[in-house]
């Protein structure tokens, strides 16, 4: 029983409701009447190591295990042939655990076994707005990512399940209809429109989205930058390609007599001077902004692809027909405030050079 309080410990440390719902379940080894053994070689990532039992966390872990009514509670539920009802006290403090570890799928479902997941999520929100108030736009995003973070799809089968970061669907919902003038994409949208849309996406919640409509645009736009630092921490690999494909654009139209590659007369003269320069593979513009080729690719697989590995990025590109060919290519408002406060577009106009930001 000494190894089952350090596994449901460990558990509760981690913050990983996995193994702490295995440690009650019916084959568990932590189970009076299991042949399973947790000393065994396959149980060994179940207990704590050498460093993690030093960690006064841990101990503080262990102790709530080991409080007289938790171990009285724990042992009558290893013993019952049953399903076991886990005591409230070890999920509410592995809920906590998890948040501070970012494991937000396990936290959010250990406040829906408490019942408090949505009062959670909406204190969250509240200390959220509360630091945007005082100007900590750092700690309202991360208020708003654990808040959303812990969201649940009641319509998911066989059973409710914790919302995913399905940055590839919704990518190709945001392009599902292809851009009739240049102007119609995504990133060429005015600034206020394209925030909202920029918000909704990355906090993948319209509804909590909606909580920042009011605040003046350039503390949203604030915010937009810093919460595309923490949907993509290789934010700024991206943006170095972005900007190289976006200048090989501007070339081409010069050759063809244009200056602004977003003017709406542009874009017949894009997809020419691509096919001719690309041949037979108009692709490579799109293996440029993924920073790899992708065999026979389709334009939607591009977008997928860059929509898992830079999520922000799917609000930068349009669909493009070249001759027989649909391809990926950068396309933003060179006007709008936007792509400058994420560092797309260079601060002087001219430098291809990277403009350091805020840390």
């Amino acid at each position: 029983m000494d190894l089952v309080a350090k596994a449901l410990a460990k558990s509760v440390y981690d913050g990983d409701i996995v193994n702490l719902r295995l440690l009650f379940s019916p084959f568990s080894p932590a189970r009076v009447a299991s042949t399973e053994q947790l000393e065994s070689f396959k149980y060994a990532y179940l207990l704590p190591d050498e460093e993690q039992e030093r960690d006064e966390a841990y101990g503080k872990a262990l102790e709530l295990v080991r409080e007289a009514d938790t171990w009285a509670h724990i042992g009558t539920e290893l013993e019952a042939n049953r399903p076991a009802q886990i005591p409230w006290q070890l999920l509410l403090m592995l809920g906590d655990r998890a948040v501070r570890a970012g494991k937000y799928t396990s936290a959010s479902q250990a406040y829906e076994m408490l019942r408090i997941r949505p009062r959670m999520q909406e204190e969250f929100l509240r200390q959220a707005d509360a630091a945007l108030d005082s100007g900590d736009v750092a700690r309202a995003v991360h208020g708003y990512l654990v808040a959303t973070g812990l969201a649940y799809n009641y319509a998911a089968f066989p059973e409710p399940l914790p919302v995913v970061q399905d940055f590839q669907t919704r990518a190709l919902m945001l392009h599902g209809e292809y851009p009739e003038r240049p102007e119609d994409a995504v990133g060429m949208l005015p600034a206020e429109a394209f925030v909202d849309t920029a918000l909704t996406y990355l906090l993948l919640d319209a509804q909590v989205a909606g909580r920042l409509k009011e605040r003046p645009l350039d503390v949203r736009l604030a915010f937009l930058g810093k919460l595309v630092e923490h949907r993509d921490p290789n934010w700024r690999d991206f943006v170095h390609r972005y900007r190289e494909a976006r200048k090989m654009a501007e070339d081409m139209e010069r050759r063809f007599g244009h200056t602004d590659p977003d003017r709406a007369d542009s874009s017949p003269s894009l997809a020419e001077e691509i096919a001719e320069q690309e041949g037979d593979d108009p692709s490579a513009v799109s293996a440029h902004l993924l920073g790899r080729s992708i065999p026979q690719g389709e334009w939607w697989q591009y977008l997928k692809e860059l929509a898992f590995e830079h999520p922000p990025a799917a609000l930068f590109v349009a669909r493009q027909i070249v001759g027989e060919t649909e391809i990926l290519v950068p396309r933003c408002r060179a006007d709008s405030p936007v792509p400058k406060e994420l560092r797309l577009l260079p601060a002087d106009g001219v430098s291809g050079e990277i403009v350091p930001g805020p840390e």
